[in-house]
């Protein structure tokens, strides 16, 4: 974690009960079944944050409503919202997310993360830097910051 918080006290929320699945009908033996927002969401939701002990579910960086899915053009959009308009962690955050739906989706899958519009004071720099891909990829060859993801990653059994 980081000392000198940005935000020393944010506000936590109860996170929401895990909901079962539904079968999306009558699914044939061979055929791959969509990916749903839900099925999103639950990938993402224990991500920890940068600066605190809390998931991004329970700071509500992230909600429900926060994850759009096409399936059939193979598409995932996460909007985010930091905890404060100036937040330096933004970028790893959405580093976070994208390093986790990388790893958990298939390839297929075009994923764009976004900082919610007025959220962030340099929203657009953040924006552009998450979404592309030489960037991330720079971003990702960064032992240190390779360690911070990692660390918000990691299950917590707490």
């Amino acid at each position: 974690m980081v000392s000198g918080l940005i935000n020393a006290n944010p506000i936590v929320y109860e996170k929401k009960e895990r909901r079962a699945r539904t079968p999306q009908g009558d699914v044939e033996e061979y055929a791959v079944e969509p990916i749903d927002s839900l099925e999103i969401f639950d990938h993402i939701r224990d991500i920890k944050d940068p600066e605190h002990p809390y998931s991004l579910e329970e700071l509500k960086v992230i909600t429900e409503d926060a994850v759009e899915v096409d399936d059939k053009s193979s598409c995932v959009r996460v909007t985010f919202t930091p905890t404060v308009e100036h937040c330096s962690m933004a970028t790893v955050i959405g580093l976070c997310l994208r390093v986790k739906l990388l790893r958990s989706l298939p390839t297929r899958y075009k994923v764009d993360i976004k900082v919610a519009p007025g959220t962030h004071a340099t929203e657009a720099a953040v924006n552009k830097q998450l979404n592309d891909k030489e960037r991330v990829a720079a971003a990702l060859e960064n032992p240190n910051l390779v360690n911070m993801v990692d660390e918000c990653l990691a299950p917590s059994f707490a």
